[in-house]
């Protein structure tokens, strides 16, 4: 599926790495970056995804963003889809799960610039994600945005937990 101009803003894709069996399984997501979440916590983490660029099929899209946002390439292995979810602010997310394991303190995660403070006319840069780190299935839940907490319960069907 390719998407064209002012929907693919609208669209991100991403990678929803696990790992262990049963009652050990977790999932790795990133405490997203920037001013507005900087003090937050629950629901104020993510997988790591990004939004698809013109013509961009989703799947190549969410392997970039992880190499983007982690600083890392993406895992090989099988990806398997996890479908997708609509946010709040009206964005689709598309995601894969991918089983692998990852050492969070060798991510260098990317950057992004923003004006900061606002309306102050200075641009800042902010790590795409300040923090990584793996959960399991029931921490995940307090700490995902509210929209991708579906793929945790499609991925608790794919493990079969």
């Amino acid at each position: 599926m390719r998407l064209t101009g002012a929907m693919a803003g609208k669209r991100s894709a991403g990678l929803l790495l696990h790992r262990g069996r049963g009652d050990d399984v977790e999932v790795l997501l990133g405490h997203m970056g920037g001013p507005f979440w900087a003090k937050k916590d629950a629901a104020a983490w993510s997988l790591p995804k990004g939004e698809l660029d013109p013509d961009e099929e989703p799947e190549h899209a969410a392997r970039r963003e992880f190499e983007e946002e982690l600083g890392l390439p993406a895992p090989s292995g099988e990806y398997v889809p996890l479908g997708e979810v609509k946010q709040s602010g009206g964005k689709v997310v598309t995601a894969w799960a991918v089983e692998a394991d990852l050492d969070p303190a060798s991510v260098v995660p990317g950057t992004f610039s923003m004006e900061w403070p606002p309306r102050s006319g200075r641009q800042q840069e902010f790590p795409e994600v300040d923090r990584v780190s793996w959960f399991s299935l029931e921490v995940a839940r307090e700490k995902l945005v509210k929209g991708q907490l579906p793929f945790l319960d499609r991925l608790l069907e794919l493990v079969g937990q």
